[in-house]
C-alpha cells in the first residue's frame, strides 16, 4: 500500500482536516510575511546590481503557470484589475520608502524605517481582503488574483529601482579599481 501526502494528511479542499480554514490561512500567511521580512533584510546587506533587481519579478513571472490549473482561473478583467490595484496602489508606499544610493564603489538600498511597517501592513491587508474575497472566490482564485496583485506591485517598485540605479550609475559611475584604471 503506498502513502501519497494527501492520505497522510488527510486533506480536505487543499486543507489538513481538523484545522480551521481560517486558521490555516492565518498560518501560512504569517510564514509568509517572516519569510519576506527575513529575505527583505538579507536582500538589504549586500551591493544591489542590475542582476539583483531585474531575477525576482522574471522567478515570480514563473508562479502565472498556475491559471494552467482550470482551479486558478479567474475572469481577465479581475486579473487585470488586481494587477491594477498592486501597480498602482499598493507599489506607492514601496516606492516611498526605499531608494538607492552609492556607499564607496557600490551601491545600496536605503530603506526608510517605515519599510518593514509598510511590508506588515501590507500582508495584512492582504490577510483581511483574503477574508472578504473567500465568502465569493474559492482558496485557489484568490490565491491566484491576489498572486497577480503582488506581481504588479512587485514589477512596477523593481522597474523603479532599475530606473533609479541606472540614473546613479550614469550620474555618478563607480570609481576605476587598478585593474578598470589599468584598461583604459
Amino acid at each position: 500500500m503506498s502513502w501519497s501526502g494527501a492520505q497522510w494528511l488527510h486533506l480536505k479542499d487543499g486543507i489538513p482536516a481538523g484545522i480551521p480554514k481560517p486558521v490555516f490561512v492565518a498560518v501560512v500567511s504569517l510564514i509568509g510575511l517572516l519569510g519576506v521580512l527575513a529575505w527583505r533584510i538579507r536582500e538589504g546587506r549586500s551591493a544591489v546590481t542590475v542582476r539583483k533587481i531585474v531575477i525576482p519579478p522574471f522567478g515570480m513571472a514563473t508562479g502565472f503557470g498556475m491559471f494552467l490549473a482550470p482551479m486558478f482561473r479567474v475572469p481577465l478583467t479581475w486579473a487585470v484589475a488586481a494587477f491594477g490595484v498592486g501597480a498602482v496602489v499598493l507599489a506607492y508606499p514601496l516606492l516611498l520608502t526605499s531608494s538607492l544610493r552609492r556607499e564607496g564603489g557600490v551601491i545600496m538600498m536605503k530603506r526608510s524605517s517605515a519599510f518593514f511597517g509598510v511590508i506588515v501592513a501590507l500582508a495584512a491587508i492582504r490577510y483581511f481582503a483574503r477574508g472578504y474575497f473567500d465568502r465569493f472566490l474559492t482558496l485557489e482564485q484568490t490565491g491566484g488574483l491576489f498572486f497577480v496583485l503582488a506581481f504588479g506591485m512587485i514589477l512596477r517598485w523593481r522597474l523603479r529601482l532599475l530606473s533609479l540605479y541606472l540614473e546613479l550609475m550614469r550620474t555618478n559611475p563607480a570609481p576605476a579599481t587598478t585593474g578598470e584604471a589599468a584598461a583604459e
